[in-house]
């Protein structure tokens, strides 16, 4: 068995495309995975399941969700293991208690090279940061990620590819859930 995470994009927000997380979890089970448990309400949702393709795992729950729920939801799935990469490989790691908030995780659904990402004229303010590790954007945003131009949006539509946005301490819970802590 394999734990894995998926983030689901833009359910619970604003009122839109509405799913309760208990009835997601009984979702995923009915899928075959076991020990699942879902974090907050916006689609953070870890599991195990046998060995597969985080991509079609993926394609399967993004099906499932269409037909449980009625609505089309964009689903990443990754090891649960690639959270740890992202947490203990992050250059711009929060330096003391309580700076987690200013830090956020924009993960892209596919890879970009980092010469694609060099390329990019990032619209960051002053003392904002933003780095490619991996398909994931690590950004530290001082003035806060409703104040900050590196948004989701930004960085689907100057890469051409979709993404979600954690803040730090939702991926530092995620990695902690799919570790067993």
């Amino acid at each position: 068995m394999t734990t894995f995470v998926a983030l689901l994009r833009g359910v619970n927000v604003a009122g839109h495309k509405k799913i309760g997380m208990p009835e997601l979890c009984r979702t995923c089970e009915a899928l075959g995975f076991t020990e699942v448990r879902s974090y907050l309400q916006s689609g953070n949702l870890v599991f195990s399941a046998v060995d597969g393709n985080p991509t079609d795992i993926a394609a399967t729950l993004k099906a499932r969700i269409a037909r449980d729920f009625g609505h089309e939801v964009e689903v990443l799935v990754m090891p649960g293991e690639e959270l740890e990469h992202i947490v203990s490989t992050n250059p711009l790691r929060p330096q003391s208690g309580g700076e987690e908030k200013l830090f956020h995780a924009t993960i892209l659904f596919r890879h970009v090279s980092e010469t694609r990402f060099a390329e990019l004229a990032l619209p960051a303010q002053e003392g904002e940061k933003a780095a490619l590790v991996g398909r994931v954007v690590l950004l530290y945003c001082p003035h806060g990620y409703g104040k900050t131009k590196l948004s989701t949006r930004y960085f689907e539509k100057a890469l051409g590819i979709p993404a979600t946005t954690r803040n730090w301490r939702t991926v530092l819970k995620l990695r902690d859930l799919s570790a067993g802590k």
